[in-house]
């Protein structure tokens, strides 16, 4: 289990030392440290500390409104850390998700958010009722003339809305594409991700990958992200998956390849729940003949796994 902190300032004048103490007096082996407003979508920073951020693990804030903007944005990237099993600790709010207590808080904040969006709906509703009432029709007049700038002004700030949303949520998916692409198509890679950044729809396959295509056109992941997947060569979809995890990670060990398994909520051939090393390893090795991995040194890869013993010296 690793401490991972994060430390932000708002402006370049701010100096971060009194949130780096308390994050090192935490117990914190790695610190991320940003310079950006609240209201700033663009957390570089932010998504490399959560990406990061592996099985067992916690992500450290001194305090809540360190990291994120908005009760959303804490749910996403809370969220984005429970897909991949680890947690999260706010060191001078009741918020560790470690603890019954920290769970329970964290429960008040999703119906808080919860109750928000059911109220925004009820004004308007209520907004567009009493509008109908007095005989007013909504809508944007330039618009149902089919005015040219005015189409092409509503399509820029949808655009620019858009890019904002991806920005704003990255943190809480974009790992886990980055774990399973060029390796799987992006149907299944939609379906592992589930809700991540998205929680009123599932992700779909045309939406993330129109999500992802956008990021590489924005200059803010790169193009190999959205090559091609690898063609399918066996039936078996699990060493498309193995391929893809070991592609991220070349040295990835065989025991955190099948925690990222049971994370994905990946299951066994034979359609268990938990992924022990030897079940990777076979994996792994048919992967390799099939070319879809480059193969590694047998001993290497035991002792990365904890399969293999001391070596013992050749008489």
């Amino acid at each position: 289990m690793a401490l991972i902190g994060y430390a932000r300032v708002s402006t370049e004048d701010q100096a971060t030392f009194s949130q780096l103490d308390e994050l090192k007096a935490a117990g914190c082996s790695v610190i991320f440290e940003e310079k950006a407003s609240g209201a700033s979508r663009a957390r570089p920073e932010l998504a490399k500390a959560v990406a990061q951020v592996k099985r067992g693990d916690i992500l450290v804030v001194a305090r809540i409104d360190r990291l994120a903007r908005s009760l959303s944005h804490l749910l996403n990237v809370i969220e984005g850390l429970e897909a991949v099993s680890a947690r999260f600790n706010s060191l001078r709010d009741p918020i560790d998700t470690s603890t019954p207590q920290g769970k329970f808080s964290l429960q008040v904040l999703r119906a808080a958010a919860e109750l928000k969006r059911a109220l925004i709906r009820e004004r308007t509703k209520a907004g567009l009722g009493a509008a109908k009432a007095r005989g007013q029709v909504g809508g944007n007049p330039a618009l149902k003339c089919r005015d040219p700038d005015a189409i092409a002004t509503l399509s820029a700030i949808r655009d620019r809305r858009y890019v904002a949303d991806l920005l704003s949520t990255m943190e809480a998916w974009l790992p886990g594409v980055w774990t399973l692409r060029p390796g799987n198509p992006w149907e299944k890679v939609a379906k592992a991700l589930g809700r991540l950044g998205s929680p009123d729809r599932p992700w779909t396959a045309d939406r993330l990958s129109r999500a992802v295509h956008r990021l590489v056109q924005e200059g803010l992941v790169e193009p190999e992200l959205v090559a091609p997947s690898v063609k399918k060569s066996p039936k078996d979809d699990l060493l498309l998956v193995i391929a893809g995890i070991k592609g991220a990670d070349p040295t990835i060990s065989l025991r955190a390849i099948a925690a990222r398994l049971e994370a994905l909520r990946i299951r066994t051939p034979r359609r268990g729940t938990a992924w022990s090393a030897s079940s990777v390893k076979a994996l792994v090795d048919r992967a390799e003949r099939f070319g879809l991995i480059t193969p590694v040194a047998e001993g290497k890869r035991a002792r990365r796994s904890g399969l293999g013993g001391p070596s013992t010296p050749k008489a």
